[in-house]
């Protein structure tokens, strides 16, 4: 019986951010690579903006994706388990019965449990952590997004590090993307140059505790910080930030408005503490923004020699001094981490898998 693909559509329910970037980005190369009749992506009712694909079969179930647990342990499992098909998901969640090629772009809420507070949080806690569990065990092949990612996963799951693969995320449309200039005129405070920028989910691991505090130290410095609060583990730094002067909280900012800041900025700044790949800085780096990021886990592995590093516990930088360090050029960087790298080496998995 010819094995097929069933990918998990899910992230055409959620917003476009960096999980659901690369999902969207990867099945349009992938696309091109696979055989028809190998493939399908199994859609919930309300899944949006869904590509004309060539190769890979579209099946829309009729119920909608609000509750994703529900969506992937439900809806989608009956399909994989009756359909016999083997699963595929980008978004670090499995068919709990039968599991197939599942990422696994970090362990966070297994290595920093503390960050989860609330009823709600612990609750996602702990539906993290079964995933994380079920796919190191039972999974067919694990795919991380970093080595670092795959020696935390082999080290507290004691598997074989030969059930996990390392395929990098990459860019591919925010490369098209357009500027939109327009954003300096709603933002009239953010003068060209003269501003440093962070963004992502404004979740606890993002570490706005360190732009606060430098900000605080270095009051002639302007921080313009985009991003939207998630649902959980949000940072009670927010509200210190929206309180100091020289921090501009810019709200919602789209793709063009993002880009548009990117390469007019004095520098990106990404404090992290914690990061499974870290595409921002790669964003940044295509719009020509230096880049001064953390210095732990995956992010040394993937900016090389081409960032400025900080520490995430001392925020007594002075940022203006350190750019004057030299970095190597981002080229190497750009060409290495691209969507059609990582659609390859998933094709080359997928093509092991199904036989």
């Amino acid at each position: 019986m010819t094995k097929v693909l069933a990918i998990n559509g899910e992230f055409f329910c959620k917003n476009l951010t960096g999980i659901e970037r690369v999902a969207t980005d990867t099945l349009l190369v992938l696309d091109g690579l696979l055989p028809p009749g190998r493939v399908e992506l199994v859609l919930p009712a309300n899944a949006q903006n869904v590509p004309q694909y060539k190769n890979i079969k579209c099946v829309r179930l009729p119920v909608a994706a609000a509750f994703f647990p529900k969506w992937t342990q439900i809806h989608f499992q009956k399909y994989v388990f009756f359909n016999r098909r083997v699963s595929l998901d980008f978004s670090n969640t499995c068919p709990y019965f039968c599991p197939g090629i599942e990422f696994l772009h970090d362990i966070y809420a297994r290595l920093y449990s503390s960050d989860f507070k609330s009823r709600r949080d612990k609750l996602i806690r702990l539906y993290s952590n079964i995933m994380y569990r079920r796919i190191a065990k039972k999974a067919k092949k694990i795919i991380a997004v970093s080595e670092y990612t795959k020696k935390t996963i082999v080290d507290r799951y004691k598997i074989d590090p030969a059930r996990v693969q390392v395929i990098y995320d990459g860019l591919g449309s925010y490369k098209k993307i357009e500027p939109d200039f327009s954003v300096f005129e709603r933002l009239p405070q953010l003068n060209k140059k003269e501003f440093y920028f962070t963004l992502g989910s404004l979740s606890t691991r993002k570490n706005l505790k360190w732009i606060a505090e430098n900000a605080r130290l270095f009051p002639d410095a302007l921080f313009a910080v985009s991003g939207k609060p998630l649902p959980s583990v949000v940072p009670p730094e927010l509200e210190a930030l929206k309180n100091l002067p020289n921090v501009l909280m810019t709200g919602y900012l789209s793709d063009g408005e993002v880009k548009a800041l990117l390469s007019k900025c004095k520098a990106f700044v990404f404090p992290t503490y914690f990061e499974g790949f870290g595409l921002p800085p790669l964003e940044a780096l295509s719009c020509g923004a230096p880049i001064v990021i953390s210095n732990r886990t995956s992010l040394p592995e993937i900016y090389g020699a081409s960032a400025h590093y900080i520490d995430p516990d001392n925020p007594n930088v002075d940022i203006a001094a350190l750019l004057k360090e030299p970095v190597e050029p981002a080229d190497e960087v750009l060409k290495k981490f691209t969507v059609e790298n990582s659609a390859r080496q998933l094709a080359a998995v997928i093509a092991e898998v199904l036989g």
